[in-house]
């Protein structure tokens, strides 16, 4: 099993036949579709890729010779015997995720079935940009070395993390900015890891997620709504993730809420992310506490009352504290308000809700229901769904490992289409 024979290069494609080629991008097809969609049978290879079972047959056996695949199970029968179910072997290739936030990072090292082998979490404040590649990088290598796989598999490292994220430049605008003329993150992290390195936002990430392994998977039209210490929106249309001209779409946490408002760390007064977002409840909290509110929070240290987590708050409201469920209704209403506007614009079938809020279930979901039931058009509210994420707190790592695939698989495919 080498990863190289499996993704060649231009100049292996030269000295190759159209029929050689044919076959390779066959073969990359197939790979791609057990990793995304799970175990297959040949008729399903054969009705996917419009190939005959002949085809289907001879392409699937190579690939068990070639170590990549193998038969495992068998498939529903439509009558007579039951078909042979194809899948990944196991330790063919891994990915690694990281996950930056503005106070930690995550990383964890997925397996070709998505299944977790190794990861990491750390404080880091990623304003701090000063030593963060060589942080990164020192922590990876150890999470690596841990793990005991064998690093010709790494097939690549998705990086997520917030702000104004360009995945086409491989440039965060928000964070990391540099002189127009110097590298982008993308490159620095590629020369250092000498692996293929992606970078996109992390709302973007946990759409992604959403949509190879949730609640999106087979959907055409659905917003997912990061909800953590910011907002963040993931739009989906007609079965793919919208990225806006300049891959900036779906800055939802800074539309204008509040007429000369609370100024946002965007630079703006009144965005949606002062009156709903993790900073916008930890500042609640803080100024209930101090007011004198009656809450299970004001037992906490003056420190950790300085340092509150929303995750602490949404625990205190699950425990049936008053306080807590109160401001994180007035956060669900005005989130709510702008999931109206957003419900009128793009008229989606499903909205996803995911991210450390979502831990908060009813308290958060009934007075979002409520808001948008005040704000919008009865026949656009009645056609929209809304859900809680089923993909745990591993979404926007698992967005990050699905871009590494989709930008690797999807380059060479359309390296041989173009050849």
């Amino acid at each position: 099993m080498d990863i190289q024979k499996l993704l060649l290069k231009t100049e292996q494609l030269k000295t190759s036949s159209n029929v050689e080629q044919k076959k390779h991008l066959q073969k990359i097809k197939i790979i791609e579709n057990l990793y995304f969609q799970g175990p297959k049978t040949n008729t399903d290879i054969c009705e996917q890729f419009g190939i005959s079972s002949p085809t289907s047959i001879r392409l699937l056996n190579q690939l068990i010779d070639e170590d990549w695949i193998k038969k495992e199970g068998q498939g529903k029968s439509a009558g007579g015997r039951k078909p042979d179910l194809y899948r990944l072997k196991e330790d063919s290739f891994y990915v690694m995720g990281i996950q930056l936030e503005r106070s930690r990072i995550k990383m964890a090292i997925f397996d070709n079935h998505n299944k977790k082998v190794a990861e990491f979490e750390g404080l880091f404040q990623l304003e701090n940009e000063n030593g963060l590649v060589d942080h990164l990088f020192e922590e990876a290598s150890e999470l690596l070395k841990s793990s005991k796989i064998n690093l010709e598999k790494l097939l690549g490292i998705g990086v997520s993390m917030p702000g104004l994220v360009s995945s086409q430049e491989g440039k965060n605008f928000t964070y990391f900015i540099k002189e127009e003329e110097s590298e982008s993150l993308e490159i620095i992290l590629k020369r250092k890891f000498q692996k293929p390195v992606f970078i996109l936002n992390d709302a973007k990430s946990a759409c992604l997620a959403e949509l190879n392994f949730g609640l999106a998977s087979k959907k055409e039209n659905v917003l997912v709504i990061s909800m953590d210490w910011g907002i963040g929106l993931g739009i989906i249309i007609d079965g793919k993730v919208y990225q806006g001209s300049t891959g900036f779409a779906g800055e939802f946490g800074h539309i204008p809420m509040v007429d000369d408002g609370l100024l946002c760390h965007c630079g703006k007064r009144g965005c949606l992310e002062t009156v709903s977002s993790g900073l916008a409840l930890t500042r609640m909290a803080q100024e209930g506490i101090k007011a004198g509110e009656s809450t299970s929070l004001s037992l906490l240290s003056r420190k950790e009352i300085e340092g509150l987590q929303p995750r602490t708050i949404i625990e205190a409201a699950n425990m049936g504290d008053q306080f807590s469920i109160n401001i994180l209704s007035k956060l669900g209403i005005n989130l709510g308000k702008g999931l109206a506007i957003l419900i009128q614009i793009f008229n989606p079938e499903l909205i996803i809700l995911e991210g450390r809020f979502s831990r908060a279930k009813q308290f958060i979901t009934v007075p979002i229901q409520q808001s948008i039931n005040t704000y919008c058009m009865a026949q656009l509210r009645a056609k929209t769904r809304i859900s809680l994420s089923n993909l745990g707190e591993d979404s926007v790592l698992l967005g990050s490992v699905a871009t590494v695939m989709e930008n690797i698989f999807g380059k060479q495919i359309s390296l041989i289409n173009k050849n």
